[in-house]
């Protein structure tokens, strides 16, 4: 331990203002720094000088109750003023994360044309069985997932046999802003032989294919 280490976590404990508070730290470190010139050693002068407990309470002892309950408000108000900031802050944490939607019409990413031609071409490729096309056309993390086996898994839930593809339904789209990226998310039924399946389809901002959801 160290004068200053030593000084610091005395003041800690000592119940008064902050110019109080540096005056005293200032004369302490004084005093050490005197008997250390006169050769004493550190170790010497804090053993004799007391724990920092002691010392704090003589201070504490002759420290008006009123200075005190006004520190230990202090205390308590700038531990509040702590917690209401962390708070905020998480405040603002979840809404930035939380999903936000938003007309497409507006987005400065996202054409409306373009996202209703990228959604059918994405369902005539999943209809012909071109995964190749559609992995090539998609973010990394739902490449593996654009296989035969899980589409066939993902269609099965709806019916074994879907038939061949009628027509597409009207299409329902929006901008989805979370976490700073934009996506754009459309929803179209389209009516096949012996089933209506909707898809939810999302791009990113460079139109790849970031989800599919089929029900």
């Amino acid at each position: 331990m160290n004068e200053k280490h030593y000084v610091n976590t005395i003041a800690r404990k000592i119940k008064c203002g902050g110019k109080k508070k540096k005056e005293i730290k200032r004369q302490l470190l004084m005093d050490i720094h005197m008997r250390e010139k006169q050769g004493e050693r550190l170790e010497d002068v804090i053993s004799q000088m007391g724990t920092a407990k002691e010392i704090a309470d003589g201070f504490n002892e002759n420290i008006s109750a009123k200075e005190q309950k006004q520190y230990v408000r202090n205390k308590v108000l700038k531990i509040a003023a702590s917690a209401a900031a962390v708070l905020a802050f998480l405040i603002l944490l979840v809404y930035w994360m939380l999903p936000k939607s938003a007309a497409i019409e507006k987005s400065k990413y996202f054409n409306k044309e373009q996202v209703e031609a990228a959604m059918k071409e994405t369902i005539e490729l999943l209809d012909a069985g071109d995964y190749t096309a559609l992995q090539e056309g998609a973010i990394l993390q739902m490449q593996p997932l654009l296989n035969e086996e899980e589409m066939a898994e993902a269609k099965e839930l709806l019916s074994d046999d879907w038939g061949e593809r009628r027509q597409f339904g009207a299409v329902y789209m929006a901008e989805l802003v979370q976490g700073g990226r934009h996506f754009a998310v459309g929803e179209i039924t389209v009516t096949y032989e012996n089933v209506s399946a909707t898809y939810r389809l999302t791009y990113d901002k460079d139109m790849r294919l970031a989800g599919i959801y089929v029900r």
